[in-house]
């Protein structure tokens, strides 16, 4: 897999609170000519990404009830149709951790489903929802069953984790996640992932996507002699 595949599968993430619009312009102006997946930026920057992004082949993501997931599942949902309106295509919403652990497995899938809802009609058919399981919280088993009622809801991908949780993706985590969902549904690796042994170990555990921060690096690392992956199992299926 040369760096130009690897790009395809890397969503470059920038959520740090700290950034205002005149950075995250910035950084988007940086980024937007990469050849990456997604750029994953805050809400309010959405307006901005998708003035820089469009034509381009990366799409704009977004976060919904980021990083804790614990709002009302009709906000979530409304906060997904308001991005999409406002240009995203990708919406990683987290999931209601607290219910999923509880066992209230019928409020965990609604939840999702809401969201999903929401994206599919506001983007007619063609909008990605990733749910974030922050690993970090869950057992295997808990992973296992986050992963199916997700893919019962309709999600597009699972995701591991906000990367403001206890804990970054683990190989795994990645492992368990792509076996629970089967080949069907995408599985995005994130948090902690910042070279290329990294983004190479959560590919071949499984991912078809990986979010980082640290896009460009790893591109640079791969373009100068790393070695990225060449496997089935990387492409979202």
């Amino acid at each position: 897999m040369d760096a130009v595949k690897l790009a395809s599968m890397i969503d470059q993430t920038m959520l740090r609170p700290t950034v205002g619009l005149a950075e995250g312009t910035r950084w988007i102006d940086d980024n937007r000519e990469q050849g990456f997946a997604a750029l994953c930026v805050s809400p309010f920057l959405v307006p901005a990404a998708t003035e820089a992004l469009a034509g381009a082949r990366t799409r704009v993501c977004s976060v919904v009830a980021f990083p804790l997931g614990i709002a009302a599942s009709r906000a979530k949902a409304v906060e997904a149709r308001h991005l999409v309106e406002l240009g995203c295509r990708e919406i990683d919403m987290v999931m209601n951790v607290g219910a999923l652990l509880e066992g209230d497995d019928t409020f965990v899938r609604r939840d999702i489903e809401a969201v999903v809802a929401e994206v599919s009609q506001a983007s007619e058919g063609t909008g990605i929802v990733k749910v974030i399981l922050e690993t970090g919280y869950l057992d295997p088993a808990d992973i296992a069953r986050a992963c199916h009622l997700a893919a019962q809801a309709g999600a597009d991908f699972v995701k591991s984790s906000t990367g403001f949780g206890p804990r970054g993706a683990s190989v795994e985590d990645i492992e368990i996640m792509r076996t629970a969902v089967g080949p069907d549904v995408g599985v995005k690796a994130a948090g902690g992932i910042r070279d290329l042994a990294s983004a190479m170990a959560m590919i071949e555990a499984g991912a078809s996507r990986v979010g980082t921060s640290a896009g460009q690096a790893i591109l640079a690392e791969a373009a100068t002699g790393g070695h990225a992956p060449d496997s089935e199992t990387a492409q979202r299926r």
